[in-house]
């Protein structure tokens, strides 16, 4: 029979993958706790980063419909999981990563897909969805200001020309 302990685990892991539009898998070995705590601040309210065993992980995820992640666990794992967008969170560990040379970035998964660790750090170099929304504006903004001049540009030159004979006409 299995423990009551460790079914409630897996239950609570599973719940996680099934709210979590992505995860990031690291490894922790030898950070304090106070870095741990220094850690889930700079992930932001929307990113839960828990510790996790990996055997009770991988039920978890194969509960939730998860394959991505098989092979990945090992050592003292911790998963921050992700819910909307993950670019922030990924930013956020990859520069956690470099302050602290004990976290390891190890792997992850995004929309259902596995994310290597290199994968992982082209989504913290992406900018955030505000921005590029706001470069896509601006662009467009740009493309229309362009074609209204070029749409514009035959008006001003009959409007000089008729300009230029009215001229020769009083003279």
């Amino acid at each position: 029979m299995a423990n009551p302990e460790k079914v409630d685990a897996v239950s609570e892991i599973a719940e996680l993958f099934r709210e979590s539009d992505a995860a990031v898998i690291t490894e922790y070995r030898g950070l304090s706790v106070g870095d741990l705590k220094e850690l889930r601040r700079s992930l932001g309210s929307e990113t839960t980063y828990a510790v996790v065993k990996n055997t009770l992980t991988e039920i978890a995820a194969r509960e939730a419909g998860i394959t991505a992640l098989d092979g990945t666990l090992s050592g003292p794992t911790a998963i921050a999981f992700i819910k909307g967008e993950p670019v922030g969170p990924a930013k956020a560990l990859r520069d956690f990563a470099k302050t602290h040379e004990q976290l390891v970035i190890k792997s992850g998964f995004f929309e259902g897909a596995a994310l290597s660790k290199e994968d992982v750090q082209k989504l913290a170099d992406l900018e955030s969805r505000e921005v590029l929304l706001a470069k896509a504006a601006g662009a467009m903004k740009a493309s229309m200001s362009k074609a209204a001049a070029t749409f514009a540009a035959p008006l001003s030159k009959a409007a000089r020309t008729v300009d230029a004979l009215r001229a020769k006409q009083e003279a």
